[in-house]
């Protein structure tokens, strides 16, 4: 497990066992706009295949933040379901997290992170996040659409041909 604290007493903690997957289940569920709607058992789940970073506050060790990282521990990672609670927002919390999980991952050997944003990449920049040269990535996405709130539509099965 990883730990680290900040000189005005944040901790940030991978201990499994700290994190308050209700408290993260809320914030992703109903604030975050790219989790809106996601099950309690779809954040467990992830969480339990992912490495958690949670960020406790000083005092009362209340969770404040949180980050997921989707990795191999070798060679990549994706960062994602980064939250900081509105109440603690303006402290520098997102930056820092986001920091120590790279710093974390580097120790690992991990040498390429990814992340998507769509409006915090100023917090990304600020540690040397770069935008992804865009006619290299793809994806296949089968999330429900964020405005009508329902399935993407099917396309066409794959098949594969013998």
């Amino acid at each position: 497990m990883f730990a680290l604290t900040r000189p005005d007493g944040y901790q940030l903690s991978t201990d499994p066992a700290r994190l308050d997957l209700d408290r993260v289940h809320r914030w992703l569920s109903t604030d975050a706009y790219w989790a809106i709607g996601r099950e309690r058992d779809t954040v467990e789940r992830a969480f339990a295949g992912s490495i958690g970073f949670g960020v406790y506050r000083p005092g009362d060790g209340r969770q404040v933040a949180v980050a997921r990282v989707v990795t191999d521990r070798a060679t990549f990672a994706w960062l994602c379901d980064v939250y900081v609670d509105r109440a603690e927002r303006g402290r520098g919390l997102g930056t820092w997290l986001a920091g120590a999980v790279r710093d974390h991952l580097a120790e690992l050997g991990v040498r390429r992170i990814v992340l998507a944003t769509a409006d915090a990449h100023g917090v990304y920049a600020k540690i040397g996040f770069t935008p992804v040269e865009p006619d290299r990535w793809m994806e296949f996405d089968q999330r429900v659409n964020r405005v009508t709130g329902k399935d993407q539509p099917a396309e066409s099965p794959l098949t594969v041909e013998a």
